[in-house]
């Protein structure tokens, strides 16, 4: 049974940080690139980052540049998202994401709320 499990989420205040993590288990996670993607109210669901399979590469979209950091444990079967300096722009459930060829799994979310 195919499971991706969220945590980390919260409520921190603008300018605080966030480590978002993802357990992985059922497939073969060290085969799959990772994602993680947010949904704000109202909406639609973007890609905030990706990592290659063996992490030797990964891509923010540009609003996350400088901010954001995506990384994995292949051992740990984990993907983690550490986000700094974040805005109320940056409120919105995060997902965590598997995807290899036409195989796609996703996670419930955690939700961010970014609050003074």
């Amino acid at each position: 049974q195919v499971q991706l499990v969220e945590s980390g989420g919260g409520l921190v205040q603008p300018g605080g940080s966030l480590r978002l993590s993802c357990a992985a288990s059922g497939f073969a996670f060290s085969t799959y690139s990772m994602n993680w993607y947010r949904q704000a109210p109202g909406k639609e669901r973007e890609l905030v980052a990706t990592i290659t399979s063996v992490g030797d590469s990964t891509d923010y979209a540009d609003s996350m540049k400088g901010r954001f950091t995506i990384s994995r444990d292949n051992a740990k079967n984990t993907v983690y998202l550490q986000m700094n300096n974040l805005n109320v722009e940056d409120t919105a459930v995060y997902y965590c994401n598997a995807k290899k060829r036409f195989l796609d799994y996703w996670g419930q979310g955690t939700q961010v709320t970014v609050s003074s």
